[in-house]
């Protein structure tokens, strides 16, 4: 986490993209290490991890899209009938889930599952970046509010 902090705007693209993916991270605290410690343009910043993180969930959405049903079936010993109640379900709710895609754990899961069950890609690709913007801009104007209290509290040393 250290590595991605050091690198600045490189390392809140990378990390974001990374948190957004199946691998363990959170972008949250990426985005307040880079505002808080180093004290980043927090617009650039802003649209920099959203950027990254959207870009990780379209990567998910990829890696789900190109699941196989009988793969599915196999590995996991899931029934077609329950693959086709779910994905009746996923259909009703796509675009709205989608919007939730950058919640934290389900929101991967939810990036494969719209892909694996090929949910309209232009609208999961909006609603996305709709919703992770929005959440990073909460990020933001809580920063810009509160940040040099959480430094001061911290005792945060900034670069």
């Amino acid at each position: 986490m250290e590595l991605i902090l050091q690198l600045g705007y490189l390392g809140l693209f990378i990390g974001a993209f990374l948190a957004s993916t199946l691998i363990p991270l959170s972008s949250d605290i990426i985005y307040a290490g880079i505002l808080l410690v180093f004290k980043a343009n927090p617009w650039i910043a802003l649209i920099i991890v959203t950027l990254g993180n959207w870009l990780g969930g379209l990567t998910s959405y990829g890696l789900g899209y190109l699941g196989k049903w009988k793969w599915i079936e196999k590995i996991f010993k899931v029934k077609p009938e329950q693959l086709e109640k779910q994905k009746n379900m996923i259909n009703k709710y796509g675009a709205l889930l989608a919007f939730f895609t950058w919640l934290p754990l389900v929101g991967d899961i939810m990036s494969l599952a719209l892909g694996f069950y090929r949910i309209n890609p232009k609208i999961c690709m909006s609603f996305s970046l709709i919703g992770r913007f929005l959440r990073f801009l909460v990020w933001t104007l809580l920063f810009l509010k509160y940040g040099e209290m959480f430094i001061n509290c911290l005792g945060i040393k900034q670069f």
